[in-house]
């Protein structure tokens, strides 16, 4: 029986390395690519940013499926409300889609595949979003998630490499397969414009990474024929605050599906045979297992983007401190590297992951001491790449909360950054009002003598802010407190030992900085 199908694309917004689309394209006379704005997803939540780079996606993926005599047919509604609708209207038979681990997709994919038996409609779905069936990694390790990066390569090697991605649907895949579609159909199915959307577009930059599958394709082949570069990354030796990145931003692609992570996997394999490379965790696949390891993690921990009822997640009594929030969410904390590195976000939706340490340190652990699920829903809001397993597991490192242990390790908000900037010339491009301060003064222009801030024409208290925190008297202070936290932790909050591992394990700021117990 051919079936009428409707390919239900979240993310996974590509056509290569699609196994759920060539699985609709079977046995199948009629095909409907949908993607639906669902309000839980697409909300005020989402930053100006990330709007630009969906709709980017959604028109490059639109374009894609043109040139197979197809169309993207975009929904806004509840998805449990929508396709009941599509499934009477369009007499559907088949509905498939790419699994997804986040604890609303599980529950959402639940209530449409119910939806759907009740319509006689039959559902298959593929796994293509990670490199591996978390699932299986998770039963690999007696049914528990990893909590150790070493852990989660064992287990993958374990599993073998992963599998290879599949080719993108060609006209002749298509040849016997129609998209019932006409002009008309543009008002109601078309992609909207971030205007349509209600969103005010005045403060948008210049568009840094455009979305969409073909944009995602030519970075990683203008990136993968830099032969030298692909096989010796180390990833602590980039630069948090180089003026153009130092690392592939590929991250972004990676989140929306643009770029299937097996392609990118197999593509850097092809790179490094038979030519000697670095090594996980600071290769460029060792990036893409650290992204494994936080997808296992979130399936596997309960609450994972939550302190409370999260088993693993010290239990912190951070501080509520609303104007200390906005100071650091607004780029107004007086640390121009701080304030630097969230104006670079807030401009341009990505931020080097060493400068992402720098702000999350400051704001919970180091400085602020205000929750890192704060900080999760301002990355949440304006990262490219906020992927939900990423953003928490990635907080809770950072906080010293979960995974990462050494909570006397603190990154100073002006040394850090005078490492690989001397002369603050990143601090120059984010904050203007600082480019005339001599590099003596650049990290610390409240040292700077009055005449100096003359000259500079910007006088800290009046153009530019004192810090909030004296960072020298209060990171000693927050080392006692999470020292008086990690004393109150239960035997089930301290991962590294229940599961066996010696402690000795190196942590990622001994793999990656071999830094200094402050700075």
């Amino acid at each position: 029986m051919a079936h009428i199908c409707i390919h239900w694309f979240r993310k996974g917004l590509r056509l290569h390395d699609n196994p759920a689309l060539i699985a609709a394209l079977r046995d199948c006379k009629e095909l409907y690519p949908v993607f639906i704005l669902d309000p839980y997803v697409y909300n005020a939540r989402v930053g100006l940013n990330y709007w630009r780079f969906l709709i980017g996606a959604l028109k490059d993926l639109d374009c894609s499926l043109r040139k197979l005599n197809s169309r993207l047919f975009v929904l806004k509604g509840k998805p449990e409300d929508v396709f009941p609708e599509l499934f009477i209207k369009w007499k559907v038979t088949q509905l498939t889609y790419e699994y997804d681990t986040e604890p609303y997709s599980l529950s959402r994919d639940k209530t449409v595949t119910a939806l759907a038996q009740n319509h006689g409609v039959r559902v298959i779905y593929k796994i293509s979003h990670t490199l591996y069936d978390i699932d299986r990694l998770i039963e690999e390790n007696d049914g528990k998630p990893p909590l150790t990066y070493n852990r989660l390569r064992e287990l993958a090697k374990k599993l073998g490499p992963p599998k290879k991605p599949i080719p993108s649907p060609t006209s002749a895949d298509m040849k016997d397969i129609k998209t019932p579609f006409s002009d008309k159909h543009e008002a109601k199915y078309g992609i909207p414009t971030l205007e349509e959307l209600g969103l005010n577009t005045t403060s948008l930059g210049e568009e840094l990474f455009p979305g969409g599958e073909q944009e995602a394709l030519r970075r990683l082949d203008e990136h993968m024929k830099q032969t030298g570069w692909v096989c010796s990354f180390e990833k602590p030796q980039t630069s948090p605050n180089s003026l153009s990145p130092s690392t592939t931003v590929l991250s972004p692609y990676v989140t929306f599906g643009c770029l299937s992570a097996r392609t990118f996997w197999w593509r850097i394999a092809e790179v490094y045979q038979g030519k000697k490379h670095s090594d996980p965790p600071v290769s460029l696949h060792g990036q893409l297992l650290w992204r494994e390891f936080f997808y296992t993690a979130s399936v596997g921990i309960p609450n994972f983007n939550k302190m409370e009822g999260n088993p693993v997640c010290t239990q912190v009594d951070w501080d509520t401190k609303a104007e200390y929030l906005a100071a650091w969410r607004e780029a107004r904390t007086g640390y121009p590297f701080i304030d630097a590195i969230m104006t670079q976000l807030r401009q341009e939706g990505w931020i080097h992951h060493l400068a992402r340490h720098a702000v999350a340190c400051f704001l919970t652990r180091g400085d602020l001491w205000i929750s890192w699920e704060e900080g999760q829903k301002v990355f949440e809001e304006l990262l490219l790449d906020g992927d939900w397993a990423l953003n928490a597991g990635n907080w809770q490192w950072l906080s010293a909360s979960t995974f990462f242990h050494q909570f006397f390790r603190v990154y100073s908000p002006v040394a850090f950054g005078k490492k690989t900037d001397k002369y603050g010339d990143y601090i120059k491009k984010y904050i203007p009002r600082l480019k005339k301060y001599p590099a003596e003064y650049i990290y610390e222009p409240w040292k700077a003598p009055r005449c100096v801030q003359q000259a500079a024409g910007c006088i800290v208290g009046k153009d530019y802010p004192y810090p909030i925190v004296k960072h020298e008297v209060v990171h000693k202070k927050n080392i006692q407190r999470m020292k008086e936290a990690y004393a109150r932790r239960s035997p089930a909050q301290s991962p590294v030992k229940k599961q066996g591992v010696k402690r000795s394990t190196p942590s990622i700021l001994d793999m990656f900085q071999k830094k200094r117990k402050t700075e």
